[in-house]
């Protein structure tokens, strides 16, 4: 059988992550850890799919491009296909599960396809995507290799952070119905509330963008909650601003929290506290996976690189009763 990108990073003792920027990214790395990882591919034969001279095309299916997490990946992965001269074709399914449908079936025509966050059913895109190679990006389909974002360490971290400043009551801000690291992130906050004895409210869905937080603020202040956790940095900066038209301060009156990281987070005042997620490697990553099935090797099952809590200034000791 022939070696994998896991059986490299195995062998030279780093992350997969890692030995992808040995190939894609050789300068982002120690000159020390970049040979090591090199030895290790040689010494297994390893072949690296970037050195490939086929020139492949790529589908990569979003569920809204227009939200900035899917425009970093988006852009991650058109660099690292561009090591290797790849080109890549873009679908927009617009939060839209019958146009997802369709955005799928035209990328299977292709040479390969990258998912990016799906919201149909497992058994819908397995029978879609058929035999065409494809990298599930930020969701778990088996038997489909997936690249996931951790949804357990950093909002869980989130929950810590509240519960050492004091919360006792928190709400959590749910995205998309259908979105699967909604569910997961959501079930992590569950327990690690449940674990400090903290209140949880679990609000319904809303879109994950600012207007779906401006939605969710309402329900949130009537909640009684003195923090809010919001599905992603969007939601998390539309109920800030649903809470200022409420006459309720950040961080004063409400403690917020998001998940993401985006430029936007540590730009705004107060700055987010939010979890931050590799979401740039997440996409490089998927393209090196992708390109290694797609020239014969056998891609690892399941990736997850680590998320990490960023606290800033939305988060404070809550409000005295």
């Amino acid at each position: 059988m022939a070696a994998t990108l896991t059986d490299v990073a195995r062998r030279a003792g780093v992350s997969v992550a890692t030995a992808s920027r040995a190939f894609g990214e050789p300068d982002r790395l120690a000159a020390a850890t970049r040979e090591r990882v090199l030895v290790a591919a040689g010494e297994l034969g390893y072949a690296n799919p970037q050195a490939s001279t086929a020139r492949r095309t790529i589908g990569v299916v979003f569920p809204d491009v227009a939200n900035p997490v899917y425009a970093t990946t988006l852009k991650a992965i058109q660099g690292q296909a561009w090591h290797g001269r790849h080109r890549t074709v873009v679908f927009d399914a617009d939060e839209d599960p019958r146009r997802e449908r369709e955005q799928i079936e035209r990328a299977r025509e292709l040479d390969g396809m990258l998912l990016c966050s799906p919201r149909l059913p497992d058994a819908d895109v397995l029978d879609l995507v058929g035999n065409t190679p494809c990298v599930v990006v930020n969701r778990l389909i088996e038997p489909l290799p997936s690249v996931l974002m951790d949804t357990e360490h950093g909002p869980t971290q989130a929950v810590e952070h509240l519960a050492a400043l004091g919360h006792e009551h928190i709400a959590y801000a749910s995205g998309p119905r259908g979105s699967w690291a909604d569910v997961r992130r959501a079930d992590a906050i569950a327990r690690a509330c449940q674990r400090h004895g903290i209140r949880l409210t679990h609000l319904s869905h809303h879109a994950a963008s600012i207007q779906g937080g401006r939605a969710a603020a309402a329900p949130a202040s009537a909640s009684g909650a003195t923090a809010v956790v919001a599905y992603n940095d969007l939601v998390a900066l539309g109920v800030e601003a649903g809470m200022s038209e409420l006459g309720i301060r950040c961080p004063d009156d409400i403690s917020i929290v998001g998940i993401d990281d985006i430029d936007l987070a540590g730009a705004v005042t107060p700055g987010l506290t939010t979890v931050r997620m590799p979401i740039d490697r997440c996409g490089a990553l998927a393209v090196d996976l992708l390109l290694q099935a797609l020239t014969g090797g056998t891609a690892p099952e399941t990736v997850t690189l680590n998320s990490q809590l960023i606290v800033r200034s939305s988060t404070a000791a809550p409000p005295t009763r």
